[in-house]
């Protein structure tokens, strides 16, 4: 059974498991605490079950948009090394977009999160939807969750791209172009 194991293609599953965790609680951390403050909000949502309502949609949030993040570097990654041996130098490489990439993803969710939370307040005229959360009221609070994810949903696809471009890509025989789906 372990003569069956293709070792290169387990470890760099390992490799991608290890990258998860590291951006899905480091990085994901980091871009809320930002966003908290962006928001004026405080981490509250111990005592506050309307705040912990906000917080957990972010949390989701950010973990939408790093799955895409993660995605595009990984199929990039495995793109730019098809078929060729593994070698220290693409470690180093790998590190390298893949904290590109997270960095911009968190960036670009970071601000969309906040835009999208302030612009919904913009047309929501006459109610104050973080007041209402810091006080406890759960209504906006879920509202707002929602407006989160779908910002999350919405800019995805976009944030790919954007990746995808970031990335020195190899050019593709005629023969081995993909159509986009």
């Amino acid at each position: 059974m372990l003569a069956a194991v293709h070792l290169p293609l387990f470890l760099i599953g390992v490799a991608k498991i290890a990258f998860g965790i590291v951006v899905g609680a480091a990085g994901v951390f980091w871009a809320s605490s930002v966003l908290r403050r962006l928001m004026r909000r405080e981490a509250a949502w111990a005592g506050n079950v309307a705040d912990a309502v906000l917080e957990a949609a972010a949390l989701v949030a950010f973990g939408i948009v790093m799955q895409h993040a993660a995605t595009a570097t990984f199929s990039a990654m495995d793109l730019m090394y098809r078929g060729r041996a593994l070698e220290a130098s693409m470690l180093g490489r790998f590190v390298l977009y893949a904290f590109l990439h997270v960095g911009v993803s968190l960036f670009f969710a970071t601000v969309a999160l906040a835009a999208g939370t302030w612009l919904f307040g913009r047309l929501t005229r006459g109610v104050d939807e973080l007041a209402e959360v810091r006080k406890g009221a759960v209504g906006p609070a879920l509202v707002l969750a929602a407006v989160m994810i779908v910002m999350a949903l919405m800019i995805s696809p976009g944030l790919q791209s954007v990746l995808d471009g970031l990335l020195p890509l190899p050019t593709l025989a005629r023969d081995e172009g993909v159509a986009p789906s």
